[in-house]
């Protein structure tokens, strides 16, 4: 009885203080990053506090938690009004930005630069990034070079330096002539009788490359990322000017994806190498070049690939990095785009950051796929590259630039997005970042102020007036992914000796999004059939492979995080240290799966016989252990590790991610197939109890469980499109109201004439009120102006409706051109932007008269065709201007009008209460 009094005090103290009662089977405490962050772009930087002020208080009402700013190039005519980047005036924009963020309970990073990469005007021609340029010259015996040495490339002329000199006899001796080379270019030298050569000469040239949209006092040459110096001198510019200003240093700073093109080498490069592979690379110029055409040529390119990528770690990423800490910010890196090993540059910052880029074609019913659309680069299997960094160091966060590009300018609904950022969850991604939001005066003519390559979420445009329940779904989902710890099934090692080995075209490689699934078919490959067996896994590298530990057989990363085994998807080459590490951790008791094949020789050049020696006899060693396991592909996996494996992702193609909590797991699950699923559905993890929380309405409720030989099953129920997070209790039955499942009776009410049609919200104006005998696009309804404007329109109904006791009843909206707030008998039931357009109304309908009032938004597509069509100059900003989907200048006076409003069919579905 006393426990029972205390436990009823406790209560009611909680409740006063606001806190959750159950704490355990509560939605989790909302922290700025657990809201949807934006990128703002700031054109020409040309910003001032007022409007710092409305931009701000717009993102914050709509539920945004924070911005990343990135100045680009600025509006054609406000020259006069844009602020150069880190001035005086651009420091103070900032200083009122993090100022009013704070007063708004939001947070702000910054870009490292303008546009992208990192570069401007201090800059330094030999700061800049450089290009490798060699040069071939052909000698007999007894002869010498006529001509001095100078680059014959007319762009290089004036920037490229001479640095290296070899010749090569066909019968194998080797000359470094650089001492030899005068200072007007002539070599002193002659061809030893008997001999013809071969001459190399290595020249340091520039790329030339200027910065990407870069905004005013933001443009020159993009920094040399290899040479630590510069990297240094960059970032002293940011240091000199928030202490000239006394700025206060923003949350975190931003590193856009690595597009320093063609930047193959730097000054001191010959000199690392030769410190890292332990032979000179000026040895082997001829095998370089040679585009792999041997053995040799391959394993002199692999060891150029690794060095450069160790360079770019240690002398860009770590410096970057130690920077951000030094002044108690944060960094956030987009890797993807670079020359080294992802996973070992991600996992140096502070949040990964991975990018979507185009749309996926999900097979989902009813999910609106646009003619004019970008197939999406980003699936899992490279989302995972970021998520792996952050989950194997014990990272919080994994953030996306979300939704680059998915369909063409003013045509992407909310309805696509969401089954974008569903997948991205799965993918381990609990921080997005939208790409983006442009910063726009409040009295900026329609369509206001733009950026090229956006989704453009901003209050101008008409997907705004919805997106808060978007925003606030985003907010629910990451305030559970961000809590915990990662628990993935398997570690799967990156074979990214093999990319460097195999690799031809150009000795200089770099992993762009954009190709990536094409030049690691076989891995992406493993990693969907591990999934499709029922499992998830987290990526690792060499680097980390050497810090893991072995935990009651589990194998421990440095992070913290725990994995069932290591997996090797048909290595061929594996590096000695990495092998002889692998040994030892099956030794201590790890799990290791060599599937497809057994590596069977190691990367690079220098003592390579020795070292296949030693690789044998460790192979031969590792593979007599009694926790190696080899076989032919991944379907033993599921007798292997049984039963623990996920039937959602196994039996019906689900996307799906786990994390653990301190009393059992939590699980996000979205089907994005067209698999409905009203199944017993079995876990990987044990549970004596689990609540379900619907991210879309909030709702909440205790899950039906049971034991079925030794594997926990839950019943769910979830259609095409939709998601639903699952804590569980692995021994703690707790208490909460129980989760409702419901079965349609198949009696339905159908609603599909009656309507009335008005236009509350429109531009242009429409003040005519439509009686419709039946639900059609708006834009058929002979009148010209619903062609092309951009509006709400509300539709209305009245009907006589006879209500069951004990049923629900749920509203099925069909084809919603593009979300919905629903309103029954004058209450507000909620907002509805995406697949499958239903809601349950049973406690608001009444037997008897009911309204029903739905107030539908479209895209501005239309209205911004009939301004292409009007010849109205919206396009109006400097440099690339408003680029279409292929990057063209393409108008959209072409565009045929997009159906809009409700088209129905619009049902009641009657529903009872399924007690299994």
């Amino acid at each position: 009885m006393k426990r029972s009094a205390s436990f009823l005090i406790i209560a009611i103290v909680l409740l006063l203080s606001g806190r959750p009662v159950f704490p355990q089977v509560s939605w989790p405490e909302i922290a700025p990053e657990a809201k949807p962050w934006t990128r703002w772009w700031w054109l020409g930087s040309d910003v001032d506090s007022m409007n710092l002020t409305y931009n701000l208080e717009a993102l914050s009402r709509s539920g945004i938690g924070g911005v990343e700013i990135t100045p680009i190039y600025g509006v054609k005519g406000r020259e006069n009004q844009s602020i150069d980047y880190l001035s005086p005036e651009w420091m103070r924009m900032l200083a009122f930005t993090e100022s009013e963020a704070g007063r708004l309970g939001m947070r702000v990073d910054m870009n490292n630069g303008t546009g992208w990469p990192f570069g401007g005007p201090e800059i330094r021609l030999e700061d800049a990034a450089c290009r490798a340029i060699f040069q071939k010259y052909e000698l007999k015996s007894g002869q010498r070079l006529k001509e001095p040495l100078a680059v014959k490339d007319k762009k290089q002329k004036d920037v490229a330096s001479f640095n290296k000199l070899m010749a090569y006899a066909a019968s194998g001796e080797k000359w470094d002539l650089t001492a030899n080379v005068t200072g007007e270019g002539i070599l002193e030298w002659t061809v030893p009788q008997g001999k013809e050569c071969e001459l190399i000469a290595l020249f340091i040239g520039k790329t030339l490359q200027q910065v990407k949209r870069a905004a005013p006092g933001g443009q020159g040459y993009v920094l040399d990322h290899l040479n630590k110096e510069a990297v240094g001198r960059y970032l002293n510019k940011f240091d000199r000017a928030f202490a000239m200003n006394q700025t206060p240093f923003p949350h975190g700073f931003f590193n856009d994806s690595y597009e320093v093109y063609d930047a193959d080498w730097t000054p001191n490069l010959l000199t690392e190498f030769e410190q890292r592979r332990n032979y000179r690379l000026q040895d082997y110029f001829p095998e370089l070049l040679a585009d792999g055409a041997t053995d040799i040529s391959a394993r002199v390119i692999s060891d150029y690939r690794e060095t450069v990528g160790d360079i770019l770690r240690e002398h860009f990423t770590q410096v970057w990095t130690d920077w951000a800490h030094a002044h108690q910010a944060i960094n956030r890196n987009q890797a993807h785009g670079s020359p080294g090993n992802l996973l070992d540059l991600y996992a140096l910052v502070d949040i990964p950051e991975c990018e979507s880029f185009g749309i996926t074609g999900f097979d989902i019913p009813g999910l609106r796929k646009d003619s004019i659309r970008k197939q999406n680069d980003s699936d899992p299997a490279i989302l995972k590259y970021a998520s792996s960094a952050a989950h194997i160091t014990g990272k919080k966060y994994t953030s996306s630039e979300t939704f680059t590009w998915l369909t063409e300018h003013f045509r992407t609904s909310l309805s696509q997005c969401k089954p974008e950022v569903d997948l991205m969850f799965a993918s381990g991604v609990n921080h997005v970042f939208f790409h983006g939001t442009a910063y726009s005066p409040q009295d900026a003519a329609w369509p206001g102020w733009k950026f090229y390559a956006s989704i453009d979420m901003s209050p101008t445009n008409s997907i705004w007036r919805d997106a808060p329940a978007f925003f606030d779904y985003i907010t629910r989902v990451q305030s559970f992914m961000q809590s915990g710890q990662p628990d993935n099934d398997f570690l799967l090692y990156l074979p990214v000796y093999d990319i460097w080995h195999e690799e031809r075209g150009n000795y200089y490689t770099a992993f762009s999004i954009h190709d990536m699934r094409k030049r690691l078919p076989e891995f992406c490959g493993a990693v969907e059939k591990i999934r499709a067996c029922g499992f998830d896994l987290d990526y690792i590298s060499d680097r980390f492979l050497k810090t893991g530990t072995v935990e009651n057989g589990r194998l421990k990363t440095e992070g913290g995080s725990l994995y069932k085994a290591l997996i090797l998807p048909s290595v061929k080459r594996i590096p000695l240290e990495t092998l002889s590490r692998i040994s030892e951790l099956a030794q201590q008791g790890a799990t290791v799966v060599f599937a497809g094949q057994y590596p069977s020789d190691v990367p690079g050049l220098f003592r390579l016989e020795e070292r296949r020696k030693q690789f044998a006899e460790i192979g031969k060693r590792l593979r007599s252990e009694p926790t190696v396991t080899e076989m032919p592909d991944f379907t033993s996996l599921q007798s292997l590790f049984y039963p623990y494996k996920e039937s959602f992702i196994a039996d019906f193609a689900g996307q799906m991610i786990r994390r653990k909590h301190d009393k059992g797991y939590l699980y996000f699950f979205s089907m994005l197939q067209n698999n409905p699923v009203n199944h017993w559905i079995a876990l990987g993890t044990p549970a004596a109890s689990a609540v379900f929380f619907d991210p879309m309405s909030g709702k909440k409720g205790k899950a039906r469980l049971r034991n079925n030989n030794g594997a926990t099953e839950v019943y769910m129920q979830l259609q095409p499109g939709e998601s639903v997070i699952l804590k569980t209790f692995t021994d703690e039955n707790v208490q909460a109201e129980n989760w409702i499942y419901y079965q349609l009776t198949g009696t339905n009410r159908h609603l599909n004439t009656g309507w009335t049609l008005r236009f509350d919200e429109s531009e242009p104006p429409v003040n005519t009120i439509f009686q419709l005998p039946e639900l059609i696009s708006w834009t058929e309804l002979g009148n010209d102006t619903l062609k092309i404007n951009n509006a709400t329109a509300l539709y209305e109904i009245t009907f006589d409706f006879n209500k069951k006791t004990g049923k629900e009843y749920r509203l099925c909206l069909g084809d919603v051109r593009e979300s919905a707030v629903v309103s029954v008998n004058g209450n507000k039931l909620g907002v509805l932007f995406a697949v499958p357009f239903e809601i349950n109304i049973g406690e608001w309908l009444q037997s008897g008269k009911n309204t029903i009032e739905i107030e539908v938004t479209n895209l501005p597509a239309n209205r911004i065709a009939d301004y292409d069509r009007k010849g109205i100059e919206w396009r109006i900003f400097h440099e690339i201007n408003f680029v279409d989907i292929t990057y063209g200048n393409t108008r959209y006076d072409g565009w045929e009008p997009l159906p809009s409003g409700l088209l129905g069919p619009v049902i009641i579905k009657e529903c009872e209460i399924n007690d299994l």
